[in-house]
């Protein structure tokens, strides 16, 4: 298939409309009409009903191959112009905020740093795109696992930290005093859906075999701060790396002890890093093994 006709396809099913995608695309409308029809007459079948503009049963099969088509072809392209050009100077790092422990930031250049804050599933595509040089990313993993990262490019992957998991309370929880929780004890429990600062409830659900861990509130930003003072204030429980969790004022960060989970951050690269890109990967490389080793 053409990814020029693919790239018009997707942006017509997204924004539903023929004209929209033109004047997105920079295309005449008559463009996109034949850019359809070629698309359709190459893959023999119907792909968009017209009024309204909605995806048929073969066009909505189509956007779930499309996204990582066009995603690893721009990825590969990201990656050989990467190759050919000369380093930029500066680096831009883009993390989770709960990745960022006092070892990344103590290792960080004294300057040239843009420090991105993205989802964890934005990570891997920036840095395979190229628009960030390094990614670090968090998660729950069994001990010594790897984080499951997408399929979007070939990319290379360090373990930079380890440490155990803990329960934020609010300092009048009536489980605030015990000296460890199973997770699989607070399923029903009310807890913060805060997917961007917080460990994702998801990962809760994958590593107890299910149950519920319904959120009672859900917050979009990315500010500790922010989702700590929603648990002290009784607003939901949360699950954060121990060293995050402690001493914040109105809370207790009781452990985890069943299941085996730790918090896990991995650096992940594309290529081969150059200048301080490949000097900040070194460092932080050889402070996780030195801290193994320990």
């Amino acid at each position: 298939m053409d990814p020029h006709l693919l790239r018009t396809y997707v942006t017509v099913a997204r924004l539903a409309s023929f004209s929209e995608a033109a004047r997105t695309l920079g295309y005449t409308q008559s463009a996109v009409s034949q850019h359809i029809a070629a698309l359709e007459q190459d893959l023999g079948a119907p792909l968009l009903t017209r009024r309204p503009v909605t995806p048929t049963a073969a066009g909505e099969r189509l956007l779930e191959h499309a996204g990582p088509l066009l995603l690893r072809l721009e990825a590969a392209r990201a990656d050989v112009v990467r190759m050919a050009a000369a380093p930029v100077p500066g680096l831009t790092l883009a993390a989770t905020p709960t990745a960022l422990g006092p070892g990344v930031l103590a290792a960080l250049p004294a300057d040239g740093v843009t420090l991105r804050v993205l989802p964890r599933e934005e990570i891997p595509v920036a840095v395979a795109t190229g628009t960030a040089d390094l990614g670090l990313l968090d998660g729950l993993a069994a001990p010594s696992d790897p984080l499951r990262l997408p399929d979007v490019a070939p990319l290379t992957t360090h373990r930079v930290g380890e440490e155990p998991v803990a329960v934020l309370l609010p300092a009048g929880h009536p489980l605030a005093g015990r000296p460890g929780l199973r997770l699989a004890d607070l399923a029903d429990a009310r807890w913060l859906d805060a997917p961007g600062a917080a460990l994702p409830l998801a990962q809760l659900r994958t590593a107890t075999g299910g149950g519920a861990f319904r959120p009672a509130l859900r917050y979009d930003g990315s500010d500790l701060r922010t989702l700590t003072t929603l648990t002290a204030t009784g607003h939901g429980l949360t699950l954060l790396p121990r060293r995050t969790a402690t001493g914040i004022p109105g809370t207790v960060a009781v452990p985890v002890t069943a299941p085996r989970v730790i918090h896990r951050v991995e650096l992940v690269y594309a290529g081969t890093p150059a200048g301080a890109a490949a000097d900040l990967v070194a460092s932080l490389v050889e402070g996780a093994r030195d801290a193994g080793e320990a």
